[in-house]
């Protein structure tokens, strides 16, 4: 029986049962029937069911937040934030634009002919979600399937395993017909049989490029299906000399920290040019002293504990090891009241005298550290930005949306921000490049990765 450990004293919080191979073939015959009932029903009564699980989850939010913050130590409102304004928003958006995203696309009329392209949906969905985002990164996948007419089975990573039956719970609580969305706790071995199975229409994994690899060897022993892979970042941030100083570094501190640094697109390195950087980088470290570090379930905190000592022993590698290479740390342990409950624990970390030979600059940190390099201008800052083999979000910070635009042609990633940083709008594509992985969730786009195209071609008999 798998035992979470809460990073925030180390201790036990919870169990959980993996399932056995009859159990896993139990639920999979479940969610293939009920996909196969789920399609034939209309677009109507699939928006309600998700707006009603958003009741549902709403109503036991203390409880599912409580724990979520003890599973993976995310500040207390944090983790009701993800379900207030991020999965409420992204829902909503979907369950707004899935009509036209799943119609008919009829081509011209041709006399004696129906010509359409119908997106049908794929049957089962399997869903590999990240823990760090428990919500936010399951509901860009379970959403869209759901709606497109798909059964989703969601396998939770272990660290928030529980968050799985959380949302199988409230589809239930909705009406939901048994089986169309299921938690799965299932350990690798079982996972890699699973996607090998070809019981499966669509796999979708969030996670490390490694089981990345891993997900996609498994797909392609016996399966010709789609899947997306939403992996690694190293998200940069470009300021140039324009640039509103306060606004930037407020925002960028945002992105560099929040969560403890645990977020997917978020700001994992930044360039400023010369004429700024001083300016810059004082502004920088007055906001990221600011940071409230102590017991994710206080109100007051807005930094908790890391996932895992393993996670917080890597960043603490790096940045030691980038001080060895000569880089200079302004913010650090020594800033803050650092709590002793567990290891998990690190400051806001903040250096300077960094350069692309260190780890910290050029390989995945996923936590509270941040290096901030100067440069001498936007040439060399955007080359900079593109040496990595990660590409999945990057932001350029200007007073000129033209400049910042003409600039965000030549950056390679899949999305790129102007004056804004870690946020996922509903409405735009979240895809990457590179070892960030590819496929792509949210937005209209998004439904295609749930859904096949099908081609009808209908002739009429003549009279």
């Amino acid at each position: 029986m798998p035992v979470i450990t809460s990073p925030i004293d180390g201790q036990p919080a919870f169990s959980f049962d993996l399932l056995d191979e009859a159990e896993i073939a139990r639920r999979l015959a479940l969610a293939s029937g009920t996909a196969r009932a789920w399609r034939e029903t209309d677009l109507a009564t699939r928006v309600a069911l998700c707006r009603g699980m958003l009741r549902a989850y709403a109503a036991r939010l203390d409880e599912n937040a409580s724990a979520i913050t003890r599973m993976m130590g995310k500040p207390i409102a944090q983790s009701r934030a993800e379900f207030e304004r991020t999965m409420v928003e992204r829902t909503e958006h979907l369950c707004a634009i899935a009509a036209e995203a799943l119609s008919d696309e009829v081509l011209p009329k041709k006399a004696g002919f129906r010509r359409f392209i119908r997106h049908e949906p794929v049957g089962v969905v399997l869903d590999i979600a990240a823990w760090n985002y428990p919500l936010a990164i399951a509901v860009n996948v379970i959403v869209p399937a759901v709606l497109a007419g798909n059964a989703v089975l969601v396998k939770h990573a272990s660290q928030t395993a529980l968050v799985a039956e959380q949302l199988e719970r409230a589809f239930l609580a909705a009406g939901a017909p048994e089986g169309l969305v299921q938690a799965l706790p299932i350990d690798h071995a079982a996972t890699a049989r699973l996607i090998g199975s070809r019981a499966l229409g669509y796999v979708s994994f969030t996670g490390s490029v490694r089981g990345g690899h891993e997900v996609y060897r498994a797909l392609a022993q016996e399966n010709f299906i789609a899947a997306g892979m939403e992996l690694g970042g190293k998200d940069p941030a470009l300021v140039l000399e324009d640039a509103d100083v306060a606004f930037a570094a407020e925002n960028l501190v945002d992105g560099a920290f929040y969560n403890a640094g645990q977020s997917c697109c978020g700001i994992e390195r930044i360039y400023v040019v010369d004429r700024l950087y001083d300016r810059f980088v004082e502004a920088f470290v007055a906001h990221a002293r600011q940071y409230v570090m102590g017991d994710p379930l206080d109100p007051k905190t807005t930094l908790g504990p890391m996932v895992d000592v393993a996670s917080a022993d890597f960043v603490r590698a790096q940045v030691a090891a980038a001080v060895a290479a000569g880089a200079k740390q302004l913010v650090g342990d020594r800033d803050f009241a650092l709590p002793d409950r567990s290891r998990c624990y690190v400051a806001p970390q903040v250096l300077v005298g960094v350069d692309h030979s260190m780890a910290l600059m050029s390989e995945e940190t996923f936590g509270p550290a941040i290096g901030i390099m100067r440069v001498a201008n936007e040439s060399e800052g955007l080359a900079l930005m593109n040496d990595s083999p990660y590409g999945l979000t990057a932001s350029i910070w200007t007073a000129d949306l033209e400049r910042g635009e003409a600039l965000a042609l030549d950056v390679e990633a899949g999305t790129v921000f102007v004056n804004r940083c870690d946020y996922l709008d509903p409405g735009l594509a979240w895809t990457g490049v590179k070892d960030s992985g590819f496929g792509c969730s949210l937005s209209k786009l998004g439904f295609r990765s749930v859904t096949r195209p099908k081609s009808y071609h209908l002739r009429e008999q003549p009279r």
